[in-house]
């Protein structure tokens, strides 16, 4: 019987897909919202998770919130032990200086980054409000909102923002009856397309790229699979929430 229904975006590749994977096997309703399919993504023999995927454009976060509200509205009856929202599809921009960053990728980036998971947010726990169930909101942050990097200008503030958003919801939600439990986690530094960005970018226009290559090189980057089960464990821990902003390695 499916106990725990959860709701996260990006997760058709990368950490997101390994999270959702362990989700289905641990039984998990689990609703995806990613641009592609997550091809070959399945619950498992055995297992008691459903999968459930929307294709949609996280960059047009109004109508994806819209969508989410609606669907969360019309569930009947929602006897669930717990159900949680995952923040976790994310943009990166050309790898420049903001003198030559366009218009349009500045703001691609703080639309997917930022913008979405807030209107996602303010539709989860809209349509949740009235649910006895315990409800929660996981926003996958960085390390790189908490410092500073060069030609990662619009990448940085939006992580800052969400953690800072975090902040705030947090503080709404401590005066809520049943309210959720809300946390912008830093995951550490995963073995993504998104590292193979910053390796692959010039020196000229990216001064820290060969600390990147040095982490690849030394072995230090967590694989997809690894970090999924610390973030899930965390998300499972009954502190889960008492720190709005916190980093998995802490």
């Amino acid at each position: 019987m499916q106990t725990e229904l959860t709701i996260r975006t990006g997760h058709s590749r990368g950490m997101g897909r390994a999270m959702a994977q362990q989700l289905l096997v641990q039984g998990h309703r689990l609703l995806g919202i990613s641009r592609g399919r997550a091809q070959g993504l399945a619950p498992g023999a055995g297992a008691a998770g459903e999968l459930i995927e929307w294709q949609a454009d996280l960059a047009d976060g109004a109508e994806v919130a819209r969508r989410l509200q609606s669907w969360l509205d019309g569930q009947a009856d929602p006897a669930w032990r717990s159900v949680t929202l995952i923040n976790n599809a994310a943009a990166i921009p050309a790898i420049v200086p903001l003198s030559r960053a366009r218009p349009e990728d500045l703001a691609q980036a703080m639309r997917v980054n930022l913008e979405t998971p807030m209107q996602l947010c303010a539709a989860f726990l809209s349509a949740t409000a009235h649910w006895s169930t315990q409800r929660r909101i996981l926003n996958i942050s960085s390390g790189l909102g908490r410092r500073a990097m060069a030609s990662q200008s619009a990448y940085c503030a939006a992580k800052a923002g969400l953690d800072h958003f975090t902040r705030c919801l947090a503080l709404d939600e401590a005066r809520m009856p049943n309210g959720a439990r809300v946390c912008s986690l830093a995951p550490g530094v995963i073995d993504t397309e998104m590292q193979m960005q910053l390796r692959g970018a010039p020196d000229a226009d990216f001064p820290d790229r060969q600390g990147f290559e040095g982490l690849h090189q030394q072995g230090m980057l967590t694989a997809p699979e690894v970090a999924a089960e610390r973030l899930l464990a965390f998300l499972a821990s009954p502190d889960f929430g008492q720190q709005p902003v916190a980093d998995v390695r802490a």
